[in-house]
């Protein structure tokens, strides 16, 4: 009975208890995002490969402008951010949306997940360069796709 108590015992410590692998395939995220009093849906899409790495990263939010439900990734420049990023740390010239949230995608893929990114009280991070747009409901969808990446 001890050897086999034994056998176990190190079966599991040569797996890995709990492994924080993340299983090969793409996944995807969603949560509210009430900024500016609408209620959008915050999306991310994230592909893992064979080594459990993250390969890409998309994020984007559901947006209605002048009556039309769109995405601010799909409006690119006509969202009109640009020049008005001004609400931490803002860019010289300003930065489009799409531009900012390319900046979140690509720091999630360098540094493999999310737990670089420490999100103030207002939900905004200076963890990124270029992003100064509030991140909370992206993080939350990126949060979300992960989990079911595990």
């Amino acid at each position: 009975m001890k050897k086999i108590l034994v056998f176990v015992l190190m079966a599991v410590l040569l797996t890995g208890c709990g492994s924080d692998k993340l299983k090969e395939g793409t996944f995807e995220g969603s949560a509210v995002d009430n900024y500016g009093g609408a209620e959008n849906t915050a999306t991310a899409k994230i592909t893992i490969d064979s080594e459990g790495k993250i390969t890409s990263v998309y994020l984007d939010t559901t947006y209605t402008k002048d009556g039309v439900e769109t995405t601010k990734k799909t409006l690119g420049d006509a969202y009109g951010m640009k020049g008005v990023s001004a609400n931490k740390g803002a860019i010289e010239g300003g930065a489009e949306w799409y531009e900012q949230v390319e900046a979140l995608e690509k720091a999630v893929v360098e540094n493999q997940g999310i737990d670089f990114l420490n999100l103030d009280e207002d939900g905004y991070t200076d963890a990124v360069s270029r992003c100064t747009i509030k991140i909370d409901a992206l993080y939350k969808a990126l949060e979300d796709a992960l989990n079911k990446a595990k």
